[in-house]
């Protein structure tokens, strides 16, 4: 009876065996149905636009016009008219020489102009007297010689003394320091009563320094290269950044600028000097542009960044910079053949424009160009391309 039970089981065991595979046969062309569908992409072609190249280049700004502020005269400081740091005009008065000893010394060449032309009156009647005695016979041509000689000499000492006169009046002038140029000043230099050296001698007193603001300066260098193609550009007529340019026309290449805290280059000036020798030791040449200050924004020996016109306008094809890839020192892209399958083109990079990346050359304008998915495209497969809404075409600058 026990082997009769065993043998029972084992066929139970066997029924059940293949009652499991024949449910895995089943099984099997279910899942062969549920396979994956193509991966899903976004294409866009690319934009057409209006491109001007721009290079960079990091600069510093400097004033118009800087002044150091010294006395013509010596003496003591008598008064401040400023505050430290404060917009000034041109004339302004800024310090106060005491004013004493130089008004004294004009009333004193004053009182001596009076005494010469005193004298030269004296002279001057005492020789119209020997002129009719010489024709009489009365005294000698020697003692007319005499008469004349002296009169010269008070007329020379006349002259002399309005010379004086003028000098002292200049001093007394010069005690009073205006600002020569308009612009912000800086901290005075002197207290008041200490004694100011002045004159045109190396020892002077520095009071204080200006500098104007508005309009401002912003020099930059940049390298031989970039000058030999600004200027064959300008000898085509496409830009205006060459020195003989800029000599006749006083300058009319429109440059831009962003100062350190920006993203965007809005500050619009203008070239207005190329340096006429390039630096041996640099291998670079100075250029100078000009911005409008009126806010008072630039500081001389700011730093900041310009751009240059360095191309005439073309058309040119851009797409999102974040549909580029790399392989190795070549760039690509991926587009999507008309069968939604994905072929890989290597593309030659321009520069950025507000974004975008110029392609120059290994693209065409009706590629469909995946510009998100790009983990989930692979050459050779197929996609399931969706359409992304692309912006208008419009004119822009590049940069790099």
């Amino acid at each position: 009876m026990i082997r009769q039970k065993y043998r029972v089981s084992g066929s139970a065991l066997v029924l059940v065996a293949c009652a499991l595979v024949a449910g895995c046969g089943q099984q099997q062309p279910q899942q062969q149905q549920a396979a994956p569908p193509p991966p899903a992409v976004t294409v866009a072609t690319p934009n057409e636009r209006t491109i001007t190249d721009h290079d960079e280049y990091v600069g510093r700004f400097v004033a118009v016009d800087a002044v150091e502020i010294r006395a013509r005269v010596s003496g003591y400081l008598d008064k401040i008219h400023f505050k430290d740091g404060q917009m000034v005009k041109e004339g302004d008065l800024l310090f106060t020489i005491d004013k004493r000893p130089f008004q004294t010394a004009l009333d004193q060449a004053k009182a001596q102009l009076e005494r010469a032309r005193a004298e030269l009156a004296f002279a001057q009647g005492d020789l119209d007297r020997a002129s009719q005695l010489v024709r009489d016979k009365t005294i000698t041509q020697q003692t007319f010689d005499q008469r004349t000689q002296v009169k010269r000499v008070a007329e020379a000492n006349v002259a002399a003394q309005e010379a004086a006169v003028r000098q002292a009046q200049l001093d007394l002038e010069f005690t009073d320091l205006r600002a020569p140029v308009s612009g912000r000043i800086g901290d005075r230099r002197v207290s008041i009563g200490n004694l100011v050296t002045g004159g045109t001698t190396g020892n002077t007193t520095l009071l204080a320094t200006i500098v104007s603001t508005d309009p401002i300066r912003f020099e930059f260098t940049f390298d031989e290269a970039s000058y030999l193609r600004y200027e064959r550009l300008a000898a085509k007529g496409n830009v205006n950044t060459s020195r003989d340019d800029l000599a006749a026309r006083g300058g009319s290449s429109v440059v831009r600028l962003r100062l350190i805290d920006e993203k965007d280059f809005v500050h619009v000036g203008r070239m207005d000097f190329v340096d006429n020798v390039i630096d041996r030791s640099t291998g670079t040449i100075r250029g100078r542009a000009v911005f409008a200050n009126a806010q008072g924004l630039f500081t001389p020996g700011m730093f900041a960044r310009v751009q240059v016109p360095g191309s005439a306008p073309y058309t040119a094809l851009l797409v999102p910079d974040t549909a580029i890839g790399s392989e190795q020192a070549r760039k690509f892209v991926y587009v999507v053949r008309p069968d939604n399958t994905v072929v890989q083109k290597y593309v030659e990079l321009g520069q950025l424009a507000e974004g975008e990346r110029v392609i120059k050359s290994g693209l065409e304008a009706t590629d469909r160009v995946i510009v998100e998915g790009l983990m989930r495209a692979r050459p050779g497969i197929k996609v399931t391309p969706q359409v992304a809404p692309g912006p208008a075409s419009a004119g822009t600058t590049a940069r790099k």
